[in-house]
């Protein structure tokens, strides 16, 4: 029997999340990348109490950073908005305008919304990490500073290094341009940024692409996330 990993909608690529489940998704500050059909899915499906992995926590619908004028595209925010989010683990939670907060610095500073804040570099191999079997490792970026507070520190060559956690996920939410039936995708660009990390580190990857194609249509060698890391794959009509 072949392999058949395409669904038919994105309600039915998200249907099975489930209140207080860990998410990635994928995004860099403008929406390339980001998954915004599945992310408006999951608004209408409604699951709560999410803790979302993501490099921001919503920026592009309020700076527009990378859209068009006049677009206002989905994001984090929505979710932030509908009270379904729990926590964020991000490195740049908030926007870099005072007078345009995003949905999740507003939820923040209302002390609705739990936050974790970590460097982008770190961020990038925590996720690595917990793609491939690493527990946890050091590194020097944030020693010496509020970053070190209550950490386990050590030293290493004469210089301090903190001790990371790996990141996991339930499910994986993420932005491809094509792919075929099996889950083999090649992204776009720079939308590429944390997709291709973010897929191997979650239990369930689901991704929405501009294309499907047949099978032996994607060269091999420009493949960048094999299927064997992709459950889900909707295409965007």
């Amino acid at each position: 029997m072949a392999i058949q990993k395409v669904v038919g909608s994105f309600e039915a690529a998200v249907a099975d999340i489930p209140d207080g489940a860990w998410l990635m998704i994928d995004g860099f500050a403008g929406p390339g990348g980001t998954p915004q059909n599945l992310i408006a899915a999951l608004r209408d499906h409604g699951a709560k109490d999410l803790t979302i992995i993501s490099n921001t926590a919503g920026l592009a619908s309020v700076i527009g950073f990378g859209t068009v004028p006049g677009d206002r595209p989905i994001d984090i925010g929505v979710l932030v908005d509908n009270q379904q989010v729990k926590k964020v683990i991000a490195s740049f939670p908030v926007s870099p305008s005072p007078s345009r907060p995003t949905s999740f610095e507003k939820a923040y500073k209302a002390g609705k919304v739990e936050l974790e804040v970590v460097p982008q570099g770190t961020l990038a191999e925590r996720i690595r990490a917990g793609g491939a079997g690493i527990p946890a490792f050091y590194t020097p970026t944030g020693a010496g500073t509020m970053m070190a507070e209550g950490r386990e520190v050590r030293e290493f060559e004469g210089r301090e290094h903190l001790l990371e956690h790996a990141l996991k996920a339930d499910f994986a939410l993420l932005r491809g341009h094509r792919a075929d039936a099996i889950g083999n995708v090649v992204y776009r660009g720079t939308s590429r940024n944390f997709n291709a990390v973010m897929a191997t580190a979650a239990e369930v990857t689901v991704l929405e692409v501009d294309e499907i194609v047949e099978l032996g249509d994607l060269d091999p060698e420009g493949i960048h996330t094999p299927g064997i890391f992709v459950d889900r794959v909707v295409r965007i009509p």
